[in-house]
């Protein structure tokens, strides 16, 4: 994925958030959970150059009612739609995870990688991905989560 744009953007401290997950909306037949209520943590590292390293994690419900975990981070590419500190945007990132579910890999820890965008302030955000069909068993969901600013650290 290539991103293009002419922005400047600085951030001057780390950010530390919680995470509500929520919502999942399955493409397929099926009957499977789609409120997927769980909390995590997101903390966003100081800035290098336009991206912005960060951890996160979560445990919440999947889509078979089960308890799952994950642990990962990775990098976002912070897009500023408005000039002011407070203004909306919109980041672009990936995340390396490892994660554990009951019904794959007898909830072994297993590594994934995810592609996710968020939009909103610099204090609330709506997080969302796109999750493709992974086994013959599974189907491809949108998942979505609110991400809540708690604390700046300078």
């Amino acid at each position: 994925m290539v991103v293009l744009a002419v922005v400047s953007f600085q951030i001057n401290a780390d950010e530390l958030s919680i995470v509500l997950n929520g919502k999942a909306i399955h493409n397929g037949s099926g009957n499977y959970n789609e409120n997927n209520w769980g909390v995590g943590f997101e903390y966003d590292f100081k800035p290098e150059k336009k991206w912005i390293p960060f951890v996160a994690g979560s445990t919440f419900k999947d889509s078979n009612d089960q308890t799952s975990n994950y642990l990962g981070g990775g990098y976002k590419y912070r897009i500023p739609l408005e000039n002011d500190k407070d203004g909306w945007r919109v980041d672009l990132a990936i995340i390396g995870f490892f994660m554990t579910r009951k019904d794959y890999k007898n909830n072994d820890p297993f590594f994934g990688a995810l592609p996710f965008i968020a939009i909103g302030t610099s204090r609330v955000m709506l997080n969302a991905t796109y999750i493709p069909q992974v086994t013959p068993k599974t189907v491809s969901l949108f998942y979505f989560q609110l991400k809540f600013k708690l604390a700046e650290f300078e």
